[in-house]
């Protein structure tokens, strides 16, 4: 297929936009694309050997070159703050200008560059927040759909792209929130699945879903967890918010808990791919700011927008044709917090209870 390759920018404002958005070709092939992938992955381990072709190969070398601007890009000194460390936005201003060599590296048309790679630079989180979430998450998904659809990844790649790409940024991520204390963007407090992510559980629950043995409820036991971890995407998830929140899983993480009462793996899988299409794909804070172009383009009858830049740090669009903007009317309700509440980093508020007397802790209680 040919593009009129364009740099992509926010569309969706109003809820009508979202409807529209929610019958469009790109929604549908956001969903097709992640079931696919999680069919690929049914019963196959994190090490378990998988087919990796020339282009797995050359994203798995963009994503080396992202660890290593981590390494170059250490914290700043902000010890009396349990939030977003601004440090990050170095690791971030640096990505942004290593962005157009590393994308040249994948053998892509040099005029997709500019389009291709604002989801890549979108994918690490918001500068101005110094935040991240399943949002950012989404971009990440939209850069690796971007490029198959260029001929980067071929046949029998769905498997290498959940298992060794997608976990490679995952572990990437997870270093770049415990290193710079990110907060989670537009959090959902106790009743959400991760501080963070939402489709290392899906996926995760896909490699689980055809296990003889484990059930949900496995996630209970620690010797399973310790066996296990490091094979399933899921029980690592797991293993890692348990590593950075103190008390029981029901406490930090009900909702977690609650799915771990249900018989199958299969079902999780299914009722996650459910919760992905209401909670991510359908709401419109989140929906807000993603981004169309020629490759995942906009839902007809959605018109181009101005953007500003809001208090909240986020970019948000306004129509054109608006005199005065309604925040209220143009971000779902949500009004002047219409991207979330700050919340702070786990991270930061273990290293501030462990500086206390005897080693007090008492994290907080979201995820």
């Amino acid at each position: 297929m040919t593009y009129k390759y364009t740099e992509p920018t926010k569309r969706i404002v109003l809820d009508e936009h979202l409807e529209l958005f929610k019958q469009s070709d790109t929604f549908n092939a956001l969903l097709e694309y992640i079931d696919r992938l999680n069919g690929a992955v049914v019963d196959v381990k994190l090490t378990d050997e998988v087919h990796i072709s020339a282009g797995v190969y050359k994203v798995l070398s963009v994503l080396d070159r992202v660890d290593a601007i981590t390494e170059q890009s250490p914290p700043i000194d902000n010890k009396q703050s349990r939030f977003g460390n601004p440090g990050f936005r170095d690791f971030l201003d640096r990505v942004v200008e290593a962005s157009p060599s590393l994308h040249k590296a994948l053998d892509i048309p040099s005029e997709a560059i500019p389009e291709v790679s604002t989801y890549f630079n979108e994918s690490w989180g918001n500068r101005q927040r110094i935040d991240y979430g399943s949002g950012m998450e989404l971009n990440f998904i939209c850069w690796l759909i971007c490029l198959d659809r260029l001929g980067v990844f071929g046949p029998g790649d769905e498997a290498a792209l959940v298992l060794r790409v997608f976990w490679r940024y995952i572990t990437i991520m997870r270093k770049l929130q415990s290193t710079f204390w990110l907060e989670p963007a537009g959090s959902h407090g106790v009743w959400g699945l991760d501080d963070y992510h939402f489709l290392p559980f899906l996926w995760g629950a896909g490699q689980l879903s055809a296990h003889k043995y484990l059930r949900p409820k496995s996630i209970h036991d620690p010797e399973v967890m310790f066996e296990m971890a490091d094979e399933y995407m899921y029980l690592s998830c797991i293993k890692f918010i348990n590593s950075i929140k103190t008390a029981s899983l029901r406490w930090h993480s009900p909702m977690l808990d609650d799915i771990s009462a249900v018989k199958t793996w299969k079902k999780v899988n299914e009722g996650m791919f459910k919760m992905f299409r209401a909670e991510v794909l359908s709401k419109l804070p989140i929906v807000q700011h993603f981004m169309f172009g020629s490759i995942l383009q906009a839902p007809e009858g959605v018109p181009v927008h101005a953007e500003e830049v809001d208090g909240c740090g986020h970019t948000h669009t306004h129509t054109q044709k608006a005199g005065t903007v309604d925040r209220t009317q143009h971000h779902g309700g949500f009004g002047s917090d219409c991207c979330g509440i700050p919340v702070p980093s786990a991270f930061g508020e273990a290293a501030a209870a462990s500086s206390k007397p005897n080693n007090s802790i008492r994290r907080i209680p979201f995820d």
